[in-house]
């Protein structure tokens, strides 16, 4: 399975904001055509040299190697040989945020064992997923008796209020920079921790130049609840696919928190997801408790160690 987090534009922007280490990237071709690409690194660290995936680990939810159906065999054992016929440049692999359904955690550990490496397969964190259904209602009715009212009422709340609500999917005609800040500011007010990773130059870096290019390429998805004339929510989730991936949020909790315009907001982008035939709703990594509540069900990313 194809992820935006696998593309080029995705692992080009990350590796000039963060530039971690050596490039080292295998390409396995059969008669001159690619059937195979690990985009990896070597970075220095407190345990010596460390070969990753580009993208490894923070601000990428999975990674994997690329490598053509049909060819998986060939093209593993290919990788699996070159890194053994290169181990004096390297200490150990780390490679990080691997999908548990993916070959390369099939494969690749029993490869590298063959070859002498001391392999561990380790799982690493989870990504609750929804299984879309065909309607609005046939979602509501996954969800337990006490959430699924929790929902609805907290809906009607924030319908019935005095105050206009709305919310709305940013498009080409809304100032992309503004919605952007706007987003920024809701992320830094909501967590504290959000609020510390956006004060390191090199996330805000990222941040900044990866959404205007996934907006270009049609995968970006900023939607925006508003009470009044103020932005109370809002949801950076990227479309790749069949899949609505929630990347990242915000929302004003301090002056609208009595509507929980979170919940409110995400319940939105559910029903719109289904609206428009998105299989899968997937809220990335974390095992938050609301991901659970709304219907999320695990699934796991794994780690591959081997020194």
């Amino acid at each position: 399975m194809q992820r935006v987090f696998y593309t080029w534009e995705w692992q080009k922007t990350w590796w000039e904001a963060y530039e971690p280490g050596d490039l080292w990237i295998l390409v396995c071709h059969d008669e001159g055509a690619p059937v195979g690409l690990a985009p990896l690194f070597v970075s220095e660290g407190e345990t010596g040299r460390s070969v990753q995936i580009i993208g490894c680990v923070d601000v990428t939810d999975y990674l994997d190697f690329i490598v053509a159906e049909g060819r998986m065999d060939a093209v593993y054992t290919a990788f699996a040989d070159y890194l053994s016929n290169h181990r004096a440049e390297f200490d150990h692999l780390d490679f990080c945020n691997i999908p548990f359904d993916s070959p390369t955690r099939r494969i690749l550990p029993s490869l590298l064992a063959d070859r002498g490496f001391e392999t561990a397969v380790e799982q690493q964190e989870v990504c609750p997923v929804i299984e879309l259904p065909a309607s609005w209602s046939s979602y509501l009715s996954l969800l337990d008796k006490k959430q699924r009212h929790e929902v609805r009422r907290k809906m009607r709340r924030l319908q019935g209020s005095e105050q206009s609500t709305d919310w709305y999917i940013v498009n080409g005609g809304q100032d992309l920079t503004e919605e952007v800040s706007q987003f920024v500011r809701l992320m830094a007010a909501s967590d504290p921790e959000k609020e510390r990773f956006l004060q390191d130059a090199g996330n805000l870096r990222f941040f900044k130049t990866i959404v205007p290019l996934m907006q270009k390429r049609g995968w970006l998805q900023l939607t925006f609840l508003t009470i009044g004339d103020e932005r109370a929510a809002a949801y950076m989730n990227f479309i790749y696919e069949n899949r609505v991936m929630v990347y990242n949020s915000g929302h004003a909790h301090q002056d609208f928190g009595d509507f929980s315009p979170g919940i409110v907001l995400l319940a939105y982008n559910i029903r719109h997801a289904i609206e428009q035939g998105f299989t899968h709703y997937d809220f990335l990594r974390g095992d938050e408790a609301y991901k659970y509540r709304m219907g999320g069900r695990d699934t796991a990313v794994m780690n591959i160690r081997a020194s």
